[in-house]
């Protein structure tokens, strides 16, 4: 009874260990976005005058007027940045002329002349477009995760393969191929091996390859009119982003089997017979892959944050290249936007890398 009372009572504490671990990640990362709004508000929004880029340079004095006081561009700084993390959150206080005005989807509770509502965060609108930035970048956000995960894919597979056969011909050619190719991806741009890979591959030996410098994940079918899927145009992006984490993936790899190799259970299996490719793919590479998946879960939210001038130059439509766009248009709604969401995704990848690791390896927990 007693034995069964305290395995309870320890089964209890773990859970809530566990409990405090995730509420410690969910309040850093909620930390971490509101550092980010407060950055892209400050930064953004003394440039330029928005009634002037929503009207042009001709509008009249009161149209400009009434556009400032839509945009609440007459009130304080202090004002505005209230107003705004009110709208960004996925909690705020809204008049009933708010709510319809701004077209906000949630649960509204009345608590007098406002309303208290969780609601689909209100990143306002284009200044060139006047749409709604949320539906601006929930129609290129696709783009950029099927880029990111194409690329994860590449960089893992072809990154662990390297890897192991970096360090299954430790001190032969083989080996110093892959520690000096590793180094180059490593150090080299992604926006420069952007422009060769698209020259190279994409325009020289385009007769060869079947690739096009650019194009994006749908293309138009000229007797239709249809768009379509086109899977071919993902291949040099995906490959030009995979680069360096496949860089950082084959070293990680590399160095962690190699130390496996040297453990006391492997001498043990080889001892008792088993073949050299069950000893490597099952007991080596399964201890040694820890490390390689924690560089996997980071680099792939580096990714979905950093393929801005990939997307670019490859005229890929996703997340980064309508960044950039909206910035040749002075558009910053959309720019803020873009980069509180990346931002929202780096957090969360990391905060449900940092769950997995800590459920993994609890001593990673933090008490």
């Amino acid at each position: 009874m007693e034995e069964g009372r305290l395995e309870t009572e320890e089964t209890g504490d773990k859970k809530w260990e566990m409990f405090r671990y995730i509420i410690h990640k969910m309040l850093y990362g909620v930390a971490v976005l509101l550092g980010v709004v407060v950055l892209v508000f400050f930064l953004f929004q003394g440039f330029g005058d928005p009634s002037r880029l929503v009207m042009g340079q001709r509008a009249d004095q009161a149209t400009q007027e009434n556009i400032r006081r839509d945009l609440y561009l007459d009130q304080p700084k202090w004002k505005q940045f209230l107003g705004y993390l009110n709208d960004v959150s996925p909690i705020g206080l809204h008049t009933e002329e708010e709510i319809q005005r701004k077209k906000l989807k949630g649960v509204f509770l009345d608590i007098g002349s406002r309303q208290l509502g969780l609601k689909r965060p209100y990143l306002r609108t284009s200044y060139q477009s006047r749409r709604e930035v949320g539906t601006i970048i929930a129609e290129a956000l696709p783009g950029t995760l099927m880029l990111a995960v194409a690329a994860m894919f590449f960089a893992t597979a072809a990154g662990i393969s390297l890897g192991v056969l970096a360090a299954l011909k430790k001190g032969t050619w083989l080996d110093t191929t892959t520690i000096f190719t590793s180094i180059l991806g490593i150090s080299a741009p992604s926006f420069f091996m952007a422009i060769a890979i698209a020259y190279l591959f994409g325009f020289v030996w385009s007769q060869y390859t079947g690739l096009h410098m650019t194009g994006s994940w749908f293309d138009l079918d000229t007797e239709s009119g249809k768009p379509y899927l086109s899977l071919a145009n993902l291949i040099l992006p995906a490959l030009t982003l995979g680069i360096r984490p496949l860089a950082i993936i084959a070293q990680l790899t590399r160095a962690s089997l190699l130390d496996v190799l040297e453990a006391d259970f492997i001498r043990t299996a080889r001892a008792k017979g088993l073949s050299e490719r069950k000893i490597i793919w099952k007991h080596g590479l399964r201890n040694a892959l820890n490390p390689v998946l924690t560089a996997i879960t980071g680099w792939f939210a580096e990714l979905l944050a950093g393929a801005f001038f990939v997307e670019y130059i490859f005229g890929w439509k996703g997340l980064g290249k309508l960044t950039v766009d909206a910035l040749e248009k002075l558009d910053f709604p959309v720019v803020m936007g873009a980069v509180l969401v990346s931002a929202a995704f780096f957090v969360l990848v990391n905060i449900l890398a940092d769950l997995l690791y800590g459920w993994v390896d609890p001593r990673a927990r933090i008490t």
